[in-house]
């Protein structure tokens, strides 16, 4: 469905993409994963011809953008692209008829979405009006009014509850399950962790990870270990035999060293914090990246590693 090669942009003397490269297909789910400034909007702004590439290629189906690929994209910007003075309902209406729907339809396929997302008795009110998260609900809904091929999101879950949060995954499903492409981007881990079938991770514009998320997880499985905790667990990080840590306030991740067993880590731990949850299990997306990418420490940042594609 959309396949991007070399991808590069610079802008002054900062190279913001550098040759970025990544394919999606139909019914499939698409993580664009990378810490804030990562190159992320850059890459999404391209491959929707908002921005000009300064070098690589973008193709849908094998062709390149034209009038026609922009009306099988349903696109969510990361920033509020909404009129805010006005009406809900006539702003979804209006983003319709840009893709061609003529008012009939896109009156009963806006009640419908409206509906979904409990915003009927929001729809004569202005945007601006509505909380973050319903102006992000009304944002989605005018990315998918003219039922698209290709669905690019940019941060769509930011500002959302847990609960809408859980609402646009269903939806996300739905759409994989009808065959469109998705892809979104991201810089939750843990969230893409769950979602993505398949995921590209960069990192100051260059791609560090790419592959379906069973297969790096696959390829980066280590002996891991999850603890939760109640207790001071800052000693942990330094036990003998533990390779890294990734530490929060109640739990832990451990990566281990090899023919370090769990259970003589386990006894390293019990008595010193009441630990409530201890599995072995593999590693989160956030530790490989931070394998692969590095991480401060001791005021000095990992080499940046080079790109491993995981098919």
């Amino acid at each position: 469905m959309l396949t991007v090669t070399n991808l590069r942009k610079e802008f002054s003397s900062v190279i913001a993409v550098d040759r970025v490269s990544f394919e999606v297909g139909r019914g499939e789910i698409f993580g664009l994963l990378g810490p804030n400034g990562a190159g992320k909007t850059t890459t999404i702004r391209m491959a929707l011809n908002i921005l000009q590439p300064d070098g690589g290629e973008i193709r849908y189906d094998g062709e390149r953008f034209s009038e026609k690929t922009r009306n099988i994209i349903g696109y969510l910007p990361e920033e509020r692209g909404l009129y805010k003075k006005s009406k809900v309902f006539d702003t979804i209406l209006y983003f319709a008829q840009l893709r061609g729907m003529n008012a009939g339809a896109a009156r009963a396929v806006a009640y419908r979405w409206l509906h979904r997302f409990s915003l009927l008795e929001h729809r004569e009110r202005k945007v601006e009006e509505l909380s973050k998260g319903n102006q992000q609900k009304v944002q989605f809904i005018c990315a998918l009014i003219h039922d698209p091929v290709l669905v690019i999101l940019d941060e769509p879950f930011s500002g959302l509850d847990p609960v809408n949060q859980i609402l646009f995954k269903d939806v996300f499903m739905e759409l994989k399950q009808a065959g469109k492409a998705v892809v979104y981007s991201t810089h939750q881990m843990d969230q893409a962790e769950r979602l993505s079938d398949t995921l590209c991770l960069i990192d100051h514009g260059r791609v560090v990870l790419s592959g379906s998320v069973r297969n790096i997880k696959k390829r980066y499985g280590k002996n891991s270990v999850h603890i939760e905790f109640d207790g001071n667990g800052a000693f942990m990080d330094s036990l003998p035999g533990v390779r890294r840590a990734i530490m929060y306030e109640h739990s832990a991740e451990l990566e281990l060293g090899d023919g370090v067993a769990g259970n003589a880590l386990l006894g390293e731990i019990v008595g010193r914090v009441e630990v409530r949850k201890f599995e072995l299990l593999e590693p989160s997306l956030q530790s490989i990246f931070i394998q692969v990418v590095g991480m401060p420490d001791n005021g000095k940042r990992g080499v940046f590693a080079r790109e491993v594609n995981v098919k």
